[in-house]
C-alpha cells in the first residue's frame, strides 16, 4: 500500500495537521474550559488542572488548550481563575505542560483579559453579579464605560491603559513559551475585553481605537503582532472569535471574516470559532453543531484555517465536517468533560490507529476484549 493510499484510509479526524513548526497528531482538540479552581486566589494552577487537562491528553486528544488564563490580576473573570502574570504561575503551568506532552498531545494556553466581565464571583459559588471591591473585587475596564447587564460599570481604557494591556499580553506570551506550551491562543471571544473592542455594541469610542472596523480591530491586531514578535516564527498563534453577537447592530460573521484575514496578515495562524457572550439578552437557537456554519463562513470568506465547536458529540459527524472541507479541526468541550477518553472512543468507532492508547490502559482496548466499547 502506498503512502497516499495509507493516508486515504485514515479517518479525517485522525489525520495529523502541521501549523508552522508543530505537528498535531489528530483533529480532536480540547477548547479552553474555565474551571474556577484556583484555591489560593493567586492564579497558580493546581493538581486539579494537572488531572483535568492531563486526562484528556492521555485520552487521545491532539491538542489540549488550557482555560482562559488572565494576563493580569485585573484581567481575571473571577479571583479563582488561573493567571500567567508571574513566574510562579509559569512554573506551575510547566508541570501541566510536561505531562500533556508526555502523552503525545500538544499543549496550548488561552491568554485572556475579561474586561467588563471581570471581578465576578466564581461560577462554582453560584452567586450572580460582580464581586464588590470591599469583598475582594476590583474596578473593571473596557473599551467604553458600557456595563454588561447585571455587572458593575467599567472604566473606559485610556491610551496608557491600552498600552498596558498590550504589554501584559506580551509578558504572558513570554511566560507561555518559558512554560513549554506549544500553542498560544489570544482570546477575542465570549464578550471579554478584545471582543468588547471589536463589537460596536460595546465599543462606542470616537478615537483611533473605535469607530469603524479598522479602529475597533486595532487592539486585537496590535496584540497579535506583539505576541507573534514575542513567541517567534515557529510557534502557532491562534485567535478565538465569537463570530456573531446574535443581536442586531453587533459583531457578525462578515466582520469576523475580515478581521480574521487581517489577523492572519499580522501573524495569527488559526482561528477557533465560537459565538455569543457579548450581551445577556441574545436569543440563540442551540442544537447539535449550531456554530459550525459560522466557522465555515469565516474560513471560506476569510480564507483562513478554522475549528468548529458547540454541541458536536458524534465522531462520524466530526469526521465528515473535516472530510467535506468545512472546517480544519473540531473542538470537543462538554463531550471531553463527560468522557476524557472521547478520542479513544472515536478512534474505535472510526477504525483509526489504536496506538493512541496509553500502554497502562492497553488491556482495556476493545479489540483485545470482546470488540465492544
Amino acid at each position: 500500500m502506498t503512502d497516499t493510499t495509507a493516508q486515504a484510509a485514515v479517518p479525517h479526524l485522525f489525520r495529523p495537521i502541521t501549523i508552522r513548526g508543530l505537528e498535531i497528531r489528530n483533529r480532536i482538540w480540547v477548547p479552553p474550559l474555565c474551571q474556577y479552581s484556583v484555591t489560593a486566589l493567586d492564579g497558580v494552577p493546581t493538581d486539579w488542572h494537572l488531572v483535568h487537562l492531563g486526562s484528556m491528553a492521555a485520552g487521545g486528544a491532539g491538542l489540549v488548550i488550557a482555560e482562559a488564563t488572565a494576563i493580569s490580576p485585573e484581567g481575571r473573570i473571577s479571583d479563582h481563575d488561573t493567571g500567567l502574570w508571574n513566574d510562579e504561575q509559569a512554573e506551575a503551568w510547566g508541570r501541566v505542560v510536561r505531562f500533556i506532552r508526555s502523552q503525545g498531545a500538544a499543549a496550548g494556553i488561552q491568554l485572556a483579559h475579561a474586561g467588563r466581565k471581570a471581578s465576578t464571583w466564581s461560577e462554582l459559588l453560584r452567586r450572580p453579579g460582580s464581586q464588590p471591591i470591599e469583598a475582594g473585587g476590583w474596578q473593571t475596564v473596557s473599551a467604553s464605560a458600557v456595563a454588561f447587564e447585571g455587572l458593575a460599570e467599567p472604566v473606559a481604557l485610556d491610551e496608557a491603559g491600552i498600552a498596558t494591556v498590550i504589554e501584559d499580553f506580551r509578558r504572558a506570551a513570554a511566560r507561555a513559551v518559558a512554560a513549554g506550551f506549544d500553542v498560544v491562543e489570544v482570546h477575542a471571544a465570549h464578550g471579554y475585553l478584545l471582543h468588547q473592542f471589536l463589537s460596536p455594541r460595546s465599543n462606542v469610542r470616537e478615537d483611533a481605537w473605535g469607530g469603524d472596523l479598522a479602529g475597533r480591530a486595532r487592539l486585537l491586531l496590535e496584540v497579535v503582532r506583539t505576541v507573534r514578535a514575542e513567541i517567534g516564527e515557529r510557534m502557532p498563534l491562534f485567535v478565538r472569535f465569537s463570530a456573531t453577537d446574535w443581536v442586531d447592530g453587533g459583531w457578525d460573521e462578515a466582520q469576523t471574516a475580515t478581521v480574521a484575514r487581517w489577523a492572519e496578515e499580522a501573524g495569527a495562524d488559526f482561528f477557533d470559532i465560537s459565538t455569543g457572550g457579548l450581551v445577556a439578552d441574545a436569543r440563540i437557537a442551540v442544537h447539535p453543531g449550531y456554530q459550525v456554519p459560522h466557522a465555515e463562513f469565516v474560513g471560506t470568506h476569510g480564507g483562513v484555517a478554522v475549528s468548529a465547536v458547540g454541541r458536536i458529540t458524534d465522531a462520524l459527524v466530526a469526521d465528515a465536517l473535516i472530510g467535506e472541507g468545512r472546517v480544519d479541526a473540531v473542538m470537543f468541550g462538554k463531550a471531553m468533560m463527560r468522557d476524557p477518553h472521547f478520542a479513544l472512543r472515536a478512534a474505535h468507532e472510526l477504525g483509526a490507529d489504536r496506538s493512541l492508547w496509553p500502554p497502562q490502559y492497553r488491556r482495556a482496548r476493545p479489540d483485545l476484549n470482546d470488540g465492544e466499547w
